[in-house]
């Protein structure tokens, strides 16, 4: 059988429109253009200079796949593209992509969460940093998809907007306490999924009720059914951490339950950490359309921990996201739609490197390992 062509990936956005008015002076095809784009931004560029110099670098590799009719574009035509390229309409086709790449499992969890971009503030114009939220599938490790949140809104807004396209049924879906909001709960449950929301003071009654239930609760532990009661113990660099983790079902005298669509069960997570002879302790509550089951509550718990360290500390540490300065029309979005679309493949490629960001270097450099990182993405 014959192997993909490195490019294949790209079919699925070949329908994207072009932005460019047509004139004879467009000289380079948008497909060309977003390759050579992809394939820098996985060899760690960090600006359309530092895309064009890779292509330039790499033109006569570029040319097995590519058509490139007027060589390399310049760094200009690449900053041009990216300002001009309806961001929405290329998250919609890096959507369907991930739908058609990654097949969701029942039970399956999927992370919620916002990142600032720090640095892509306009300040001469009044612009804040773009702020996107975005949603994570935990155990593949794959960006399933992301919306901006408006500059005159916030996280509670944009979230129902992500829930809308992606699909999610049987998957378990963990928010933090901004998205513990009965809105975003019964658009959770349209999707056929369940959900598992961080409660904190935001939601005052709903704190108070939790806290004082799980008080009670814990005056007799002992006496709770094996299935609502889990602990868990880590070991790591002198870090000791005990972690209990309590589901039940919805207490009678919980205020308000049933606005909240679907509520089955309640949850509690204790987490005494000792370092150095200092012992921390932090309690946290859930809300969940599950049934009460401690192990899948840490489960989902755990998994949203994963957007954090395996998404966003991989965007700043290996794509140096944090440091971009893009932030002209939708240059900001489009590239970290590129590069959520390189980590996606990098995570998909099955060969072991000490890291993505070595992964990434080396695919500089190594024109097979590039090749296999673009046809991770092809069915």
């Amino acid at each position: 059988m014959s192997r993909p062509a490195p490019a294949s990936i790209l079919n699925y956005f070949r329908d994207l429109p072009d932005p460019r008015r047509e004139t004879r002076n467009k000289k380079h095809l948008l497909i060309d253009i977003l390759v050579i784009a992809l394939c820098g931004t996985i060899a760690g560029c960090q600006s359309a200079v530092e895309i064009a110099a890779y292509g330039r670098a790499k033109e006569a590799w570029l040319k097995t796949f590519l058509q490139l009719p007027h060589g390399i574009p310049s760094h200009d035509t690449f900053s041009r593209v990216l300002q001009l390229l309806d961001a929405r309409k290329f998250h919609d086709c890096f959507v369907a992509w991930v739908q058609v790449l990654h097949e969701l499992t029942r039970g399956q969890v999927v992370p919620i969460d916002g990142k600032t971009l720090r640095r892509s503030f306009d300040s001469a114009n009044g612009l804040p940093p773009l702020h996107l939220v975005s949603a994570w599938a935990a155990e593949n490790r794959l960006v399933l998809g992301e919306v901006p949140v408006d500059d005159k809104s916030n996280e509670i807004t944009a979230i129902p907007k992500l829930l809308e396209i992606l699909e999610l049924t049987g998957a378990i879906v963990t928010i933090d306490a901004m998205g513990c909001q009965k809105e975003i709960a019964a658009a959770v449950c349209e999707k056929k999924a369940d959900y598992v929301l961080a409660v904190k003071e935001n939601q005052p009654h709903l704190y108070e009720d939790l806290s004082d239930h799980f008080d009670r609760v814990l005056e007799n532990e002992e006496l709770l059914p094996r299935t609502q009661h889990h602990a868990t113990e880590e070991k790591n660099r002198g870090r000791d951490e005990h972690r209990t983790y309590i589901s039940t079902p919805v207490p009678e005298g919980l205020r308000n339950r049933e606005a909240w669509r679907d509520l089955r069960s309640v949850g509690c997570v204790i987490s005494v950490v000792r370092r150095e002879g200092k012992e921390t302790i932090e309690v946290r509550y859930f809300i969940s359309s599950l049934k009460p089951n401690a192990k899948l509550l840490a489960k989902a718990v755990r998994g949203h921990w994963g957007i954090e360290n395996s998404q966003h500390w991989v965007l700043d540490v290996v794509f140096q996201e944090d440091q971009s300065r893009a932030r002209l029309d939708n240059a900001a979005e489009n590239l970290a739609l590129l590069r959520r679309l390189a980590m996606n493949l990098m995570a998909k490629e099955g060969s072991k490197h000490a890291s993505l960001r070595v992964k990434g270097r080396t695919a500089s450099w190594n024109d097979d390992l590039m090749a296999q990182i673009l046809t991770a993405g092809t069915i």
